[in-house]
């Protein structure tokens, strides 16, 4: 690793002062993605800001809504009797992140944050248009994505939480690496308060997508076969040593099938 200055404020404006006034400063959630990055050098931080300390963590469920707080680890997401009541497939999503030391250690904050092309939490957002919620203000789900790794969160802005609305139906399917058990696809389906949303992870080359032609196809008629007949274009999406663009595409429609099967 790199020398760096280790801070671990205890006020959160504290904590968006320091990150604000220090471009070469990264905030540090979980550290799932974070610590490696340090520990191969690919990353040269002049600070590393700790925000364990700022409370951000905790769930709240009124009647219409779900907060997570943005600390909130994936494991007590999974493990809370009000989400799996409220929105069963995002506690379900929860607990198929990473393996279980990871799920004690990365946070829904840190994820959204990193924004990662393979994560499944940026899938159950933009599915059920989801409210990102920082120091500043409140982001919609459809202007938060800006691509790979990219976000719209601006230098000294923290995630404090995460609104979901509730949906009536909602479910997420992944094809899993192996190894990493990030989604090589995944694809989360929604039918709420925000209409009919269904998101795609792991096979775009710019990160997690709204399926439009999906969602038509199930506004119309919800069911496994509306989108069985839905062919999604190779264009664009990821090709590596795991999968092929073409085969990410057949597992776009495999998955979203089976998420609409599970939503009921």
């Amino acid at each position: 690793m790199y020398d760096f200055e280790y801070l671990k404020p205890k006020a959160l404006a504290e904590a968006a002062s320091i990150l604000a006034g220090d471009g070469d400063a990264k905030a540090l959630a979980g550290g799932m993605t974070f610590i490696p990055v340090l520990k191969q050098r690919l990353n040269k931080p002049s600070k590393v800001v700790d925000l364990a300390a700022l409370g951000l963590s905790g769930i709240k469920v009124s009647g219409e809504t779900v907060e997570i707080g943005a600390m909130t680890t994936h494991a007590t997401v999974a493990a809370s009797a009000d989400v799996k009541r409220a929105i069963p497939a995002l506690a379900k999503l929860a607990g198929n992140i990473g393996d279980e030391a990871v799920r004690h250690r990365g946070t829904i904050g840190g994820s959204l944050a990193n924004n990662d092309p393979s994560a499944c939490y940026p899938a159950a957002v933009l599915a059920m248009g989801a409210t990102i919620v920082t120091n500043k203000r409140r982001i919609e789900a459809d202007n938060y994505f800006q691509g790979m790794f990219a976000t719209a969160l601006e230098q000294g802005e923290v995630i404090t939480s995460v609104v979901f609305p509730v949906p009536a139906k909602a479910a997420y399917m992944k094809f899993a690496n192996p190894a990493s058990r990030y989604a090589m696809v995944g694809v989360f389906v929604a039918k709420g308060p925000k209409g009919t949303r269904v998101a795609v992870t792991g096979a775009g080359q710019n990160g997690v997508f709204r399926h439009k032609a999906m969602e038509e196809a199930l506004a119309k008629n919800w069911s496994a076969d509306a989108v069985a007949g839905v062919k999604t274009p190779a264009d664009g999406l990821n090709s590596d040593i795991h999968a092929s663009a073409e085969y990410r595409a057949h597992l776009v429609g495999v998955m979203a099938k089976r998420a609409v099967a599970a939503a009921g």
